[in-house]
């Protein structure tokens, strides 16, 4: 069943005003310089964040991207006012390189990632991506290409399901999942997602739920992943963002898991830190950190946020400015 309300009511950009103040000193002072401020939302969604940015800077030039193409035309139209300002762009974040290029832009003041699945996901009950109601197995967030979660749930082999179970999902009862949807198989495919938690619901102990929340959530969670290879883009993504920076220039992470943030934590950090092998004696320039951290570890939504936008809760944001000229080869060499 479709939402049809306006997008507006629909999505409420997670910490959007926090988000805003860190890309803000980038974005005015590529202004001041007399340059037209560029700035990419790598996950468009449904345009919450990318509209409250077009409205900040009147300025601003905005590259909005997604995978999803319901989403690049639900963003479209409540971002109509400001065509003139916008490339909006099907494809996946970690092509932002190529789509820069073909935009014929050099490089960005600003660029935003809010990962996971989106509220526009979650709430089209025919995408497969919730366990709270029965939908076709599916979780694309591209509807036009991949295979579908049935593919994995029906195809792969049952020690790959307890890898992906156990990796993506951080599941502790995912060599119990993974036998069981193999034994469930052999009698008929999974086809809907009422299906698979009915299976999940077989084999974990009901009273994992009271401290871990619904059984299916994290099996979910590493289909979706597998499905859409979020962590592989994402460990490409964040580096060609950073790549893609003016000097001056800021990309802001909000991860959902651990997964996420460890690799968003890992390429911000590798950025941060000298270069400088152990007991060198002087620290070239090539060796001084190129990212400055804005965050002090991860910030989180304030109460507020979380009561008016529950999906806020988990998030976490980092964000880093990039302070001087590196080739991508040194970016390279940092560690990890």
């Amino acid at each position: 069943m479709s939402d049809d309300r306006p997008t507006g009511e629909r999505h409420i950009p997670v910490l959007r005003e926090r988000c805003i103040s860190l890309l803000e000193p980038a974005l005015l002072a590529a202004a001041a310089a007399g340059r037209t401020p560029v700035v990419v939302d790598a996950t468009l969604g449904m345009g919450g964040h990318s509209e409250s940015l077009l409205e900040r800077f009147p300025q601003a030039h905005l590259v909005g991207i997604d995978r999803d193409l319901q989403a690049i035309g639900l963003a479209g139209e409540r971002l109509s006012s400001f065509s003139g300002r916008t490339d909006l762009v099907h494809a996946v974040y970690d092509e932002l390189p190529e789509v820069l290029d073909d935009l014929g832009i050099l490089a960005i003041d600003g660029v935003l990632f809010d990962l996971g699945v989106s509220s526009l996901q979650l709430d089209e009950r025919e995408r497969g991506f919730a366990y709270s109601y029965d939908a076709p197995l599916d979780m694309r967030m591209d509807t036009s290409t991949g295979q579908t979660a049935a593919e994995v749930v029906n195809g792969y082999s049952e020690a790959d399901l307890l890898r992906i179970i156990r990796s993506w999902g951080e599941e502790r009862f995912a060599g119990r999942i993974a036998s069981a949807i193999v034994a469930k198989r052999r009698d008929l495919p999974l086809t809907t997602t009422g299906q698979l938690v009915d299976v999940i619901r077989s084999v974990v102990p009901a009273g994992a739920a009271r401290t871990g929340g619904h059984p299916a959530k994290r099996t979910f969670q590493a289909l979706r992943i597998e499905v859409n290879e979020e962590l592989a883009v994402l460990g490409r993504a964040i580096p060609a963002a950073v790549d893609s920076l003016n000097v001056g220039g800021r990309a802001v992470a909000m991860s959902y898991h651990s997964l996420e943030d460890k690799i968003v934590k890992a390429a911000f950090t590798a950025g941060t830190r000298s270069s400088a092998p152990v007991g060198f004696p002087v620290e070239l320039e090539e060796h001084k950190p190129y990212l400055k951290s804005l965050t002090r570890g991860t910030e989180a939504p304030t109460d507020q946020e979380i009561e008016e936008n529950p999906r806020a809760a988990s998030a976490k944001l980092r964000a880093v400015e990039l302070i001087k000229n590196v080739s991508r080869d040194t970016r390279n060499r940092n560690p990890s």
